[in-house]
Formats: structure tokens, C-alpha cells, sequence
């Protein structure tokens, strides 16, 4: 078998595994290295990484070609991004799909890009998105398992991971890694590749997927599927069997315990073996026939040991069984048992823990499956009236010398255990909770949790528990289970102690599904649990950061946007142009922006709207598509609207405390030069717009971008040092002027000091009208700089990619940003030497001050989910105040 991407722990353990099997069958791991390249930011490599795949793939398969046993397919493991490339595969036109049967991707991002930053990126992402659907019915041979890492995974959100829903594609499984089995952790984004507990599933679903005939990975896309869910969704404790016997025969003698009461309690300290069956034909001391019914057993965590059960069946009808098990871990060497001429071998993983091999297809029993944790405990629920023919339970209770095992059995009817608890309102704001109090005689309650289905809601749930006596209890486990997706998290709390309980969705519930999350508490007897839940609004801004951080920079620069509209309205109607931050405080509304947006979201329901914006070849407006995946409520732009005032304000407070800073230490090494009004365009100027240009089309737009950037810098800080150099002088003289004007009405003075005196007087008018154009043109030159430097932070992905490259390839191919760039280099060259003088007598002054508005509205409506759209707005408002410098 041949795997490609992720080797170093998966090799690791899998050869560990190969020697438990004495090399009958054994994996060789390959991988791919794309030399870190920023492909989930810069998306101009991924089709080159694809062919390169491709390529690998082909020259992999030649090596093995005249082997016995010969492969012809790979098995792909993929971490991040390279999950995506992997699914692209079957975008290329030459490629054939029978070369991949299983994939499995780590933490990757499916549905749509972390930061969509370039064109190649989003285009890329649709193609790939576009052809799984479309060709959905050609892919059921392929099957694919997303792993997603959970709320610790910063990176990638795991609403990201899953894979779409598709009805003609029924191979492919999401899980959320707090969800698999023996893992139920979350991990961050790069702790995933080497999980133990998820590499070890990982090995353990492999081997169970080999065909014996062809010592490859079976071709059955539903055999491929069944190891997948035994694996990662839903582990019963023992090994995988394709074909579980349904009824087996059992001789020997057994001792009958009747169970009188709806709840049992059984310790033993035994030293025999049993199995677990449900008997369909018995005698008084023997049981002729049984079922296998370990199948609906369920792993959990816990401390302590094990539990099993035997009870009549007059005692279980209509009503539901709970069994909880818990079972001692075994460790180390070759153990062998023998039941019935059965052999059964236990061998040893390579973490040291043992892993059964039974040869007995209706093993239940945890001491033929040793368990990877130190402390888990099994859970049977069976609804008994689908097993009516049922006469007796039989519960095997696993052989240890010295060991003492305590059962819990309980009978109850279902509704007497499900209760409902509606959650609380969001605009709650925590001050309100809903609590509901439960007095525990048994082992398991159902707390369903009402209205709570959507993406922005988020609780606290506190679980209080109090029991009558002190003694020593099993702990208590408290899972909350989402019926719509696999992202199901346990926590694992001591009796009596207050447990808290962080309640979020990856994913908001589907439209045609009407289930209910639930808190499974599986509870301790004689103890009291009461329930409290409240709205955190820590966390409803955590999840509208976590579903929205990627889409603050269009707040943000729309803000700015904003106050550089308002400056110019200022600057038309008063002749002065105001300071940044008192501009962002009037103008930076939402309600300028949001109501048309929401209207527009509202009239594409119509069809002859939808109609009319389609012929005008308008793109969809990214609010609706967020809407269309439930990843949108009418207040999360309000509020990322107010992120982004406040992120703005702080952002140009700083900046202006950096040039105050600049131009303190320039003003102590350097003397400043006078205010003097620059040209517009020099042929010096000329000739370094014109290299810039050249810059950028032969290497890199981004980097050409960036020296402009620091070179508009420069001036601003130079304009900056001269201002105040001229300021400083100015109230010198004024206070110098005033002391003269006190002295000259207590002495005579001179004919000639008068006339000297009159030159001056008649300057000063003059002077301060310069020192306040200066004053003008330097506030605009900071808002100006304040929009440019989300430019360059927004293209720096695509710099950083092509510094990594350089020594590969002096031009970045293909460039995201080169044309814009050339716009760019040339509408800031002029601006930087432009003042507020010329622009205040432009016709187009108007214009100009108006156009930041729709522009602003526009960048919030198709900018969310393309950030490259974002330079593009700017751009063509700069433009205008260009033209203002010459019209």
C-alpha cells in the first residue's frame, strides 16, 4: 500500500503495527514537499502543486510495477491545503480517477479559503467545489474522510473542514477530532499531523481495510466506509469484522442472577473468562443460542474499571437496558486465551499497549481489546422490543486476578429519562439562565437542548453535583451530542463537583432537519445534578470572530474609506481638511452602508430581481451566499462594522504617534528643510514611476508596491518634521511679536525699525496660509497612507511567497496584484507630491467626496469573501483625487 503527504508518525506506528503481524502485510509511505510554500494565502502555485502530485503518483506506481502484488491506486494522506490539492486531482484532465481509493485530510479547509486573498485562490476553490459536485456520481468509488481539528484549531475552523452534502456522493465522512473515539480532543492545526490517538485510529483503520486476497486496500467502497465509521464515528470495542456472525451456538453451564428491581448493582473479583450474548434459546443452566449484540456497545472515558451485566428478559421488556462497562487496561506482551477451542491472541501495539486480534467473530469482551487509554468504560443501550425472541442477557465479565469489576445495570423507558431545557435568548447577555434540577436514580439522562441551532449562539452550561453520602463514585461523563454533524465533545468531571461546559457549532443545523442537540449526563445513583445554562457573550464575539475574522479588512478599509470621503467633503465645503480621528467619529456610520446591502440580500428571494441583477453580469453579493450557508444573521455585520471603527481609530491613532515619534528623532539628527510647493510631475519623477513599473511587471507587483509604500512614507514623515519645524518657528515669532508690541507702547522706537518692521508684518499672512495648506496636505497624506497600508498588508502574502522563491525564479508568475501595482505605483507618485491647494478649485472635487460612499458599499458587498476585490475600491477612489489635481 502507498501513501503520499504525511509519513513521519504515520510510518512510525505503522511499521510498529507491520511487526505485530509478522510483515504479512506492511505500508510504504511516501512524501510530498512543497517547501512551505503559502499556498492557503497565495493560490498562484496550487495547479503547478496538483501536476506535481500527478506526476508523483504515476512515478510511484512505476516503481512497484512488475511486483507480485502490484498496486494500482495510492492512498492519499493530506494535511491542510494539502487535503485540497489532493481532491484537485480529479480536476486534471488526464488524470484517472481509479488511481486514488481512500483520502483522508487533516484540518483542511473544503468549503471556501481561510483568507481569500487572491483571484487564483477563490477560482481554484471553485473548480475544485464545482467539479466534486458536478461529478459526484463518477467519485462513489473514491473514499474520503475530513478530520477537522476543533475550537483549539485557530487556523482553520472546522465548519471549513467538513465536505459538502451530496445524496449521489455517500463515501465521504466528516468528523471532528473531539468526536473519534479514544482521541475526544480538539487539537490545534499542526498537532493534528501527529495526534497520537488519531495517527493510531488512523493505522488501525488501514489494516482493517486491506483485502486479504490482493494484499492491497479492498476495492468495496462500503466495506471502506464500515472501517471508516468503526473508526472515527462510532467504536464498539472490539475489532472490525466485515461479516459479525449473527447467532452463534455456547455450551457450558451458567449461573442465572434474576434481577428483581429496575436497577442492579454487581461487583465480583473474578478470575474466569465469559463472552456476551443475547440468548434466544436457553434451558435452565444452559444457553442454546445467542446474538451478538456487543455491536451497539460504545466507548467512553472515565477512571475507573469495568462493568457488564446479566439479567432475564421478563424484567427488560418494553422497557430500555443501559449496561455500563469498565474495563482494566492490559498492557505489554504475547497473552493467549482459549474458549470453546476458539484461540484467541492478544498482541502489542507500538505504543506498548495491546490491541486484540480475535479470531472469534462474537467477542465483546474488553479483555480480548485491550484499550490504548488507561481509563475507559463501555456503554450498551438496547431497545428491547427490537429483540423480542430474547429470553436472557448474558454479560461477560473480563478475567484479571485480584481485580475487582462493578456493574451497573438499569431499566427504564426513554421518555422517563429525556427531559427538555430551552436555551436562553442571546440578547440575554448572560444576566438570565434556565436550570432544571435532576434527582439521579439511574445511570443516564438525556437533556435536550431546545432552539439551539445556529452558528452565533453559544452557552455555558454548568453541571452542579451533589450526592447524599461521601463515598467513592465513578466519575461522571457529560457528552454533548450534535445529531447533524460529527462534533460531539465529553467532559469528564468527579462526584460531587461543579463541571463547566462550553456549548458552540462548527455548523448550523440543515434546513430539513428537526433533531435537537442533546447533554448526555451519565450520572452517578443517589446523586443530585442541577443544570444551569446561560448565554456567554464572550463567546457569540468569539464565533463571529472565529466565522468572520477573515473579512475585517473590509470593514476596516471601509471605514477609512469613509473618512477620507468625509475629509474631502470638509475640505470642498470649509476649505480645511479635518484630523483623521474626529472624521472617522462623524462619518464611519453603519447605517450610510448596511441598509442597502440588506436590501439588496432581501430582493435577490425575488426571481425578476434575481433576473435583472444577472443580466447586468453583477456578482452575487457575498452576504447572501454566507446567508445560503448559515453563516449569516442580520446584526454580525453591525457589529463587525463597529470591529472595524475601532480597529481603524486605534489603528490611525498609532500611526500618528509613529510619525510624532519619526519626526522627533529626524528633527534631532537632521535639519529641516523649508514648505515648499513640489511639481507635480518632474522628468526625474517620471523616470522612477517608469522603473517602478518595470519593477513590478518583470518581478513582483507586491514588491513594487512596497518600495512605493515606503517612498510615499518618507514624504510624509519629511512633510511631517517640516511642519512642525515651521509650527515651532511660528510660535517663536508670535510670542516674540507680542513681547515687541508690550515694549513699543512703554518706548519710543526709530523711524527705520518701523520700516523695517513692515516687510515682516506683511509676511506673516502669507506664511500662515502656507503652514495650513502644509497643516491640510499632511492630514490627507495620512489617511491617504492609512488606506495604502491595507493595500500592502493585503498583496504581502504573494511578496512573501515570491522572497521565498527567488532564488527559483526572479518574476512571481502568475502575480496577483501586477497590474494594479502599475495603477498604483503611478497614482501615488503623483499624490505624494500633491497639497490640498490644487485639489480645493477642482471641478471634480465633488465627485471625488461623494464616490468614497457607494464604494464603501460596495467593498462590504462583494469584498467579504474576496479580499483581492478590496485594492480594486481604493484604487479607483485615489484615482479620482488625482484627476482633482489636474481638472
Amino acid at each position: 500500500m502507498w501513501f503520499l503527504f504525511l509519513v513521519r508518525s504515520l510510518g512510525s506506528i505503522a511499521l510498529r503495527k507491520a511487526e505485530d503481524v509478522d510483515f504479512k502485510y506492511h505500508f510504504n509511505f511516501f512524501s510530498v514537499n512543497f517547501n512551505e510554500e503559502l499556498v492557503a494565502l497565495y493560490g498562484g502555485s496550487l495547479q503547478r502543486q496538483t501536476k506535481f502530485v500527478h506526476e508523483c503518483i504515476k512515478v510511484i506506481l512505476k516503481l512497484y510495477r512488475d511486483r507480485e502484488f502490484a498496486p494500482s491506486s495510492v492512498a492519499i494522506v493530506g494535511h491542510s491545503m494539502g487535503g485540497l490539492v489532493a481532491r484537485a486531482l480529479l480536476t486534471l484532465k488526464n488524470f484517472k480517477p481509479e488511481l486514488i481509493n481512500l483520502l483522508i485530510t487533516q484540518a483542511t479547509p473544503h468549503v471556501a479559503p481561510v483568507m481569500p486573498l487572491d483571484k487564483y485562490l477563490t477560482d481554484f476553490y471553485t473548480a475544485v467545489n464545482n467539479h466534486w459536485i458536478l461529478k459526484a456520481q463518477d467519485l462513489r468509488n473514491l473514499t474520503t474522510l475530513s478530520v477537522a481539528g476543533g475550537f483549539r484549531d485557530y487556523q482553520v475552523r472546522s465548519g471549513l473542514a467538513f465536505l459538502p452534502r451530496l445524496s449521489q456522493h455517500d463515501s465521504a465522512l466528516s468528523v471532528v477530532s473531539s468526536a473519534v473515539p479514544r482521541a475526544w480532543a480538539s487539537t490545534d492545526h499542526l498537532s493534528i499531523v501527529w495526534c497520537k490517538e488519531l495517527i493510531l485510529a488512523t493505522i488501525r483503520a488501514f489494516f482493517d481495510l486491506i483485502d486479504e486476497n490482493t494484499r492491497q486496500i479492498t476495492e468495496d467502497p462500503k466495506k471502506r466506509m464500515s472501517v471508516l465509521n468503526h473508526h472515527f464515528v462510532r467504536h464498539p470495542a472490539k475489532m472490525f469484522e466485515e461479516n459479525p456472525e449473527a447467532f452463534t451456538n455456547l455450551t457450558g453451564a451458567f449461573m442465572w442472577i434474576t434481577v428483581k428491581g429496575s436497577k442492579w448493582t454487581y461487583s465480583v473479583y473474578n478470575d474466569t473468562s465469559s463472552w456476551i450474548f443475547g440468548c434466544m434459546n436457553t434451558n435452565s443452566s444452559m444457553c442454546l443460542e445467542a446474538a451478538d449484540l456487543s455491536w451497539r456497545a460504545e466507548l467512553l472515558p472515565t477512571t475507573k474499571v469495568s462493568v457488564y451485566l446479566t439479567c432475564r428478559r421478563e424484567r427488560c421488556f418494553r422497557g430500555w437496558l443501559q449496561v455500563i462497562g469498565e474495563g482494566a487496561v492490559l498492557l505489554g506482551a504475547l497473552e493467549q486465551a482459549v474458549f470453546h477451542g476458539k484461540r484467541v491472541q492478544e498482541g502489542t501495539t507500538g505504543t506498548g499497549k495491546g490491541q486484540a486480534k480475535s479470531m472469534f467473530s462474537n467477542d465483546f469482551s474488553s479483555s480480548f481489546f485491550p484499550f490504548l487509554f488507561s481509563s475507559l468504560f463501555k456503554v450498551v443501550m438496547l431497545k428491547l422490543v427490537d429483540y423480542p425472541s430474547l429470553s436472557h442477557i448474558v454479560i461477560q465479565v473480563p478475567p484479571a486476578v485480584g481485580n475487582k469489576y462493578t456493574l451497573g445495570c438499569e431499566f427504564f423507558k426513554e421518555d422517563s429519562r429525556t427531559v427538555q431545557l430551552p436555551v436562553t435568548h442571546l440578547f440575554s447577555f448572560g444576566l438570565s439562565s434556565n436550570k432544571i434540577l435532576l434527582n439521579s436514580t439511574g445511570l443516564l439522562y438525556n437533556v435536550q437542548l431546545q432552539h439551539f441551532n445556529q452558528i452565533y449562539q453559544a452557552f455555558k452550561i454548568y453541571i452542579d453535583s451533589h450526592c447524599q453520602s461521601l463515598r467513592e463514585r465513578k466519575p461522571s461523563v457529560y457528552r454533548l451530542h450534535i445529531p447533524w454533524s460529527y462534533e460531539d465533545s465529553i467532559t469528564v468531571a468527579k462526584v460531587p463537583s461543579l463541571a463547566e461546559i462550553s456549548a458552540r457549532l462548527h455548523i448550523a443545523q440543515p434546513p430539513n432537519d428537526s433533531s435537537m442537540p442533546e447533554l448526555n449526563i451519565y450520572s452517578s445513583p443517589d446523586c443530585q445534578y442541577e443544570v444551569i445554562l446561560k448565554t456567554s457573550l464572550l463567546q457569540v464575539l468569539g464565533q463571529i470572530v472565529r466565522f468572520h475574522a477573515g473579512a475585517f479588512p473590509v470593514y476596516i478599509v471601509s471605514n477609512i474609506l469613509l473618512t477620507y470621503g468625509g475629509q474631502l467633503s470638509t475640505l470642498r465645503s470649509t476649505g480645511q481638511c479635518s484630523d483623521f480621528s474626529l472624521e472617522l467619529v462623524r462619518t464611519a456610520k453603519p447605517y450610510k452602508v448596511e441598509p442597502l446591502i440588506s436590501i439588496v440580500v432581501f430582493l435577490q428571494g425575488f426571481n425578476w430581481f434575481r433576473e435583472i441583477w444577472e443580466s447586468l453580469s453583477l456578482p452575487e453579493v457575498d452576504a447572501a451566499v454566507l446567508s445560503s450557508q448559515d453563516a449569516w444573521f442580520p446584526l454580525v455585520s453591525l457589529i463587525l462594522f463597529l470591529f472595524g471603527t475601532g480597529i481603524a481609530y486605534w489603528s490611525g491613532i498609532f500611526f500618528s504617534t509613529s510619525l510624532r515619534l519619526f519626526s522627533s528623532l529626524w528633527l534631532i539628527l537632521i535639519r529641516p528643510t523649508e514648505l515648499q510647493k513640489d511639481k507635480l510631475i518632474t522628468p526625474r519623477r517620471l523616470c522612477g514611476m517608469v522603473s517602478l513599473a518595470l519593477v513590478s511587471w518583470t518581478t513582483c507587483g507586491a514588491f513594487a508596491v512596497l518600495i512605493i509604500y515606503l517612498q510615499y512614507l518618507f514624504k510624509v514623515v519629511k512633510l511631517h518634521v517640516t511642519v512642525r519645524a515651521e509650527q515651532n518657528m511660528h510660535n517663536r515669532d508670535s510670542g516674540h511679536s507680542k513681547e515687541t508690541s508690550q515694549n513699543s507702547s512703554t518706548h519710543t522706537v526709530k523711524a527705520q525699525s518701523s520700516v523695517d518692521s513692515i516687510p515682516e508684518a506683511t509676511q506673516s499672512p502669507s506664511n500662515s496660509r502656507t503652514l495650513a495648506e502644509a497643516v491640510n496636505s499632511l492630514k490627507m497624506h495620512i489617511t491617504i497612507l492609512n488606506l495604502f497600508t491595507w493595500i500592502v498588508l493585503l498583496n504581502l502574502p504573494s511578496l512573501i511567497y515570491w522572497l521565498k522563491n527567488l532564488r527559483y525564479n526572479i518574476r512571481l508568475d502568475p502575480d496577483p496584484c501586477r497590474s494594479t501595482a502599475v495603477i498604483l505605483i503611478c497614482i501615488l507618485e503623483i499624490l505624494m507630491n500633491s497639497s490640498t491647494s490644487e485639489v480645493k478649485s477642482s471641478k471634480l472635487l465633488k465627485i471625488a467626496a461623494k464616490v468614497p460612499l457607494p464604494l464603501s458599499v460596495a467593498m462590504l458587498a462583494f469584498g467579504r469573501m474576496h479580499l483581492y476585490r478590496v485594492p480594486h475600491f481604493v484604487t479607483f477612489s485615489l484615482l479620482l483625487h488625482v484627476l482633482c489635481c489636474f481638472v
